[in-house]
C-alpha cells in the first residue's frame, strides 16, 4: 500500500498545486465561502463523487460508495480565511484586501480534494467514503452548524478524521496524540461604557480607557495566580477598542479576549474570574459593563483506539521515521472537538517545516506536504474499507 499510494497522490502535485493556488487568490471568511464552496463542489462532481451543498450553510460533504461494504468513514478539511493582510511575494498572493489564507485551510482542502481524485481512480476500498468539506473552523461556528444541519444523520459515519499543518513540526511528518489534545476556546467581548468628556477636563467624565486598562492586568493574575503550573489555561485581550483622538475621553471601551482551557473544570473557574474581576473593576471605576460571551469551547479529545489506528496506517503508508504518537498537547482550538463528541475519530497534525506560524502574515503552507497529506487521507480510507 505504502508506494502505491504515494505514488499515486504525487502524480497529482502539479494538478493540487493549482487548486490551491486558486482558493489562496480568492479568500472568503467563515459562513460567507459561498464561491469557495462552488469551486470545491464541482471538483469533486467531476471526480463522480455524489455531492451536498449548503450543510451548515456552505458546508460540502461528497460521499463516494464502492462495493458491498457497509462501513463508512469521515475525513474532514475546512475552508475558511482569516482577517488578515497577506505579506508574502507569492505568484498566487491573495487578491483580496484584508483576507487570506493564512492558516492553511486552502492546503487542508486541496489535500481532501487529491485524496478524492486518488481515490475516485483507483477505487480501491469496500465502503463509503464521505469527504467533510467544513466552514467557519475559525470562529468556531462550522462544526457545529454541520452537525445542527444533521452532518451525522443524513451522512452516517462510523469514524471521522481531521488534520491541520503546524510550522515548526517537520515537514511531512506525522502526529498523532491520544486523548486531550487541543484547548477549548471561549471568544468573549467586554464592553465598557463610561461617560464621555473633552480630555482636558477627565474630571466631567468617566474613562473607560483607564477601567480597561485596569482590567486588562488584573486578567493576567487569573492564570499566574489561581492555576496551577502544572496545568494548562490561557488568558488572552487580543483587542482593545477605544477613542480616536488624544483630547478626547471616550464613551466606550471593547475588550476581545480569546480564553483557552484544556481541563472543564478549570475552564469553568477560569470564566466565572474573568466574570467577577469584570464586574469588580467596572465598579471600581465607575462604568457600566456588558460580558458577551460566544460558543461555548470544546477540548478536542482523540480516541484512544482511532488515534493508535490512524498512527499504524501513516507508518504503513510513509514509513516509522515519519510518524510521531507523542504529540504534545496544543492551546490552540479546534471546532473539530464538536464531531468528536458525537463520533469516534482522530486529529492528527503534519509538519509544515521551519515557516511562520498560522496566523502570522507572512505564514506561507509548505505545498511539498499537498501529496503527503492527500496519501494520508487515502491510506486510512483504504485501510478501513478494506
Amino acid at each position: 500500500m505504502k508506494t502505491t499510494i504515494a505514488q499515486g497522490t504525487k502524480s497529482l502535485h502539479n494538478e493540487m498545486k493549482e487548486w490551491m493556488n486558486h482558493m489562496h487568490q480568492y479568500p472568503e471568511l467563515a459562513l460567507q465561502e459561498t464561491e469557495t464552496a462552488k469551486y470545491i463542489a464541482e471538483k469533486v462532481k467531476s471526480f463522480g463523487f455524489d455531492v451536498a451543498e449548503g450543510i451548515g450553510k456552505t458546508g460540502i460533504v461528497a460521499s463516494m460508495t464502492v462495493g458491498s461494504g457497509n462501513k463508512s468513514i469521515g475525513l474532514r478539511a475546512d475552508f475558511d480565511a482569516l482577517p488578515i493582510q497577506e505579506v508574502n511575494n507569492l505568484e498566487y498572493k491573495s487578491k483580496v484586501e484584508g483576507k487570506a489564507h493564512l492558516c492553511g485551510h486552502d492546503g487542508h482542502t486541496t489535500m481532501l480534494l487529491g485524496a478524492a481524485k486518488y481515490l475516485s481512480q483507483t477505487k480501491n476500498f469496500n465502503g463509503t467514503v464521505r469527504l467533510i468539506f467544513q466552514p467557519a473552523e475559525e470562529t468556531m461556528e462550522g462544526g457545529p452548524a454541520m452537525i445542527q444541519d444533521g452532518l451525522f444523520e443524513k451522512f452516517p459515519v462510523d469514524a471521522v478524521y481531521g488534520m491541520h499543518n503546524m510550522p515548526g513540526l517537520e515537514t511531512g511528518k506525522l502526529y498523532f496524540r491520544e486523548g486531550e489534545t487541543m484547548a477549548a476556546v471561549d471568544n468573549w467581548e467586554i464592553e465598557l461604557t463610561g461617560k464621555g468628556s473633552h480630555g482636558s477636563m477627565p474630571e466631567l467624565g468617566i474613562d473607560p480607557i483607564v477601567c480597561g486598562s485596569g482590567l486588562v492586568m488584573a486578567l493576567q493574575t487569573i492564570v499566574s495566580r489561581n492555576v496551577s503550573p502544572w496545568q494548562n489555561s490561557v488568558v488572552s485581550v487580543g483587542a482593545f477598542l477605544s477613542g480616536n483622538a488624544g483630547n478626547v475621553v471616550p464613551q466606550n471601551a471593547v475588550l476581545r479576549l480569546s480564553i483557552r482551557n484544556m481541563d472543564p473544570a478549570l475552564r469553568e473557574m477560569v470564566l466565572n474570574k474573568i466574570r467577577s474581576i469584570t464586574k469588580a473593576q467596572a465598579e471600581a471605576f465607575n462604568c457600566q459593563y456588558e460580558i458577551r460571551e460566544g460558543i461555548p469551547g470544546a477540548v478536542l479529545v482523540n480516541t484512544p483506539a482511532n488515534t493508535h489506528w490512524a498512527a499504524d496506517v501513516a507508518r504503513d503508508v510513509f514509513g516509522d521515521d515519519k510518524v510521531d504518537d507523542m504529540l504534545h498537547p496544543f492551546m490552540g482550538s479546534e471546532d473539530f472537538a464538536f464531531m468528536l463528541q458525537k463520533k469516534e475519530g482522530a486529529y492528527c497534525m503534519i509538519g509544515n517545516g521551519d515557516t511562520p506560524m498560522v496566523h502570522h502574515p507572512q505564514y506561507i503552507f509548505n505545498q511539498e506536504i499537498l501529496p503527503l497529506g492527500a496519501a494520508y487521507w487515502a491510506g486510512l480510507t483504504e485501510a478501513y474499507l478494506k
